[in-house]
């Protein structure tokens, strides 16, 4: 438990309702991970419902303080833990799309395409498996696949980078905030 004078008003100061809820969560937390027993929880927390300053509530946390924090803190560690997996898994796979990308500008219109043997091949292949099925269509000739460069393989790619690239620099000064 961190509770301690910086979460209560200091010593005499009167406190209010809200500061012996909290209390009361921070003792139900104790009790749930066994540091304190369930008598020990209820007398605190009639206690903390009854304090009227904030020396009374954290006289209740004495002897609870060196523990491993609360949940809020943990919840905090956690939520840091997770921006910093986003910002390493979007950081990767921007790294790995921006690497295909460049592969297939750096490969685009290196392929032929089908030749016209190929394409007479595939199309008679075709017409006998539609034929051991009982159809019988005229199958036109398969395009050759030699369009030139295939924009739809280097602008997605492209765009998803980037995409993940701003998403890593907001992740990054997200994480950096947080830590400050």
């Amino acid at each position: 438990m961190d509770a301690g004078p910086k979460d209560y008003p200091p010593d005499d100061q009167r406190v209010s309702d809200t500061d012996r809820d909290h209390a009361v969560s921070e003792l139900s937390e104790a009790f749930q991970v066994g540091r304190i027993t369930a008598d020990e929880f209820d007398q605190r927390s009639s206690r903390a419902l009854s304090a009227r300053t904030g020396k009374e509530l954290t006289d209740l946390f004495t002897d609870l303080q060196k523990g491993k924090g609360t949940a809020a803190g943990r919840l905090a560690r956690s939520r840091r833990a997770g921006a910093l997996i986003a910002l390493g898994t979007s950081g990767a796979a921007a790294i790995s799309l921006a690497f295909l990308t460049l592969v297939n500008a750096l490969t685009a219109g290196a392929n032929p395409g089908l030749t016209v043997a190929e394409r007479e091949a595939r199309r008679a292949i075709a017409e006998q498996v539609l034929k051991r099925e009982g159809i019988s269509i005229p199958v036109p000739l398969p395009p050759s696949g030699a369009y030139g460069i295939d924009w739809a393989s280097i602008v997605t790619p492209a765009v998803i980078t980037v995409v993940l690239i701003g998403l890593t620099i907001i992740l990054w000064r997200a994480a950096r905030i947080r830590r400050a």
